[in-house]
């Protein structure tokens, strides 16, 4: 009688929460699926707290939202394919909407049953001898080591583990306070001070007016010039050359003085407890050589849920674990290891010509979402994402790099082609959160 696969998932966010409920539709039985969470909630980043630093366990606090953030991308594109968002929530929905539909969806699935609240993941080493994986977790409430043996392993912990801070000279005597984005929670915390935003991506262009609310001075500091609430006293400067006592000289020449420097520059992926013998290389912010962007090609019973970005990132997540467990389960068969170097070195080329490559490694850019999700469905044998959430994606990602006030619109599907977008009712503009 063959023996019954196991699965480990790591991390209960978005992309383990999605990848436990399809585990346990393939697995055997439950006790097959076991999902290790190092803190004591589910939802990953999602699972806001007004704590930064440590949490009671001395592990870092990994939730990087704050507290009046509506999310940038449309809810449409949020939930899950069999429980999405509350239809009566707005197009770009809060903190709150997120963790209503994550705590429904693992209520619906019966999810809590398998995960393992504050367990974290210390080290997962290949047992070549049975191919299996040996799986060190620490038991944090009883401070107790246990290892534990799975066939597959699914790695869910997130891109926002590990924040990235720019190295500047005169970084070292600047006499304020210095923190990355992950530490911001609420602009009253900055009233009547200085603030210098460094980096024009999606936090740094929502941090800057919500400090401005408070802060007597905003400075966002970025490569080019992009839309802010000019409104807001948000003032915009050139790239940061180097850092004085009392502040900042940019590469203009222009110098500035600053009571607090905010890093909104970004994170790298992180999975510091795999082992070398994972046979994965993580260098210049690239997972490689990944399968379709998730299954390990040299160990191909490892799998990687939620690395892509700039997607409907919750549906795409979905997809990937049907896709991964379509091939761990047995109901397919994997490609030879050579067809999947050979696919992910057609990918890699490809993403040369298009200039995705280190940190742009894993991006969806362009036409190459809707031809992924559609690539997984047809490789697995499995539904892929209809063609207008892709197309409501792009144009919401247009939106904002074209006009700050893209939350005062509404999205609505048509079919599974088409959408229409109408401006809210001026009673439903939200003027007071413009963060994201």
């Amino acid at each position: 009688m063959a023996l019954m696969k196991t699965y480990c998932i790591i991390g209960a966010g978005p992309a383990g929460l999605c990848t436990a409920r399809h585990a346990l539709d393939v697995a055997d039985s439950s006790s097959a699926v076991t999902v290790f969470e190092q803190t004591d909630k589910i939802g990953g980043l999602w699972a806001y707290s007004d704590s930064t630093g440590k949490d009671r366990n001395g592990l870092d606090i990994y939730s990087c939202l704050y507290a009046s953030l509506r999310t940038n991308l449309i809810k449409q594109g949020m939930g899950y394919p069999d429980y999405p968002i509350d239809e009566d929530a707005k197009t770009f929905v809060t903190i709150a909407d997120v963790i209503k539909q994550l705590e429904g969806y693992v209520d619906k699935f019966q999810l809590r049953r398998v995960i393992r609240f504050e367990h974290q993941v210390i080290r997962v080493t290949r047992r070549f001898e049975s191919e299996q994986w040996d799986v060190l977790v620490r038991d944090l409430c009883n401070d107790r080591y246990t290892t534990h043996r799975f066939d597959y392993v699914l790695i869910c912990n997130g891109h926002y583990t590990s924040p990235v801070v720019p190295k500047f000279p005169g970084q070292e005597i600047f006499q304020g306070r210095q923190i990355h984005s992950r530490e911001y929670r609420r602009s009253v915390d900055f009233s009547n001070q200085r603030v210098l935003v460094v980096g024009g991506g999606h936090s740094g262009v929502d941090i800057a007016p919500d400090l401005a609310n408070y802060a007597s001075r905003v400075v966002l500091s970025h490569r080019c010039k992009i839309p802010v609430h000019t409104g807001n006293r948000v003032v915009q400067r050139p790239e940061v050359r180097l850092l004085t006592a009392a502040g900042a000289t940019f590469v203009d020449g222009e110098t500035e003085d600053f009571d607090v420097i905010i890093y909104c520059t970004g994170y790298r992926y992180s999975v510091p407890f795999l082992s070398v013998d994972s046979s994965v290389s993580v260098h210049s912010n690239a997972i490689t050589p990944l399968y379709y962007h998730c299954i390990n090609i040299n160990q191909p019973s490892m799998a990687f849920i939620g690395l892509p970005f700039n997607g409907c990132l919750m549906l795409m997540m979905d997809l990937q674990a049907r896709f991964c467990l379509k091939f761990f389960s047995g109901q397919k068969r994997l490609p030879t290891q050579e067809e999947m170097l050979e696919e992910w070195q057609r990918d890699r080329r490809e993403r040369e010509q298009r200039n995705l490559t280190g940190k742009l490694t894993h991006m969806l850019a362009g036409d190459l979402q809707q031809r992924y999700y559609d690539d997984l469905a047809r490789i697995a044998d499995i539904e892929s994402l209809p063609p207008v959430l892709a197309k409501m994606h792009a144009d919401c990602i247009n939106s904002k790099n074209e006009d700050v006030n893209f939350r005062n619109y509404e999205y609505r599907i048509v079919d599974d082609h088409s959408f229409i977008k109408l401006p809210l009712p001026a009673e439903n503009v939200d003027t007071t959160a413009e963060t994201a």
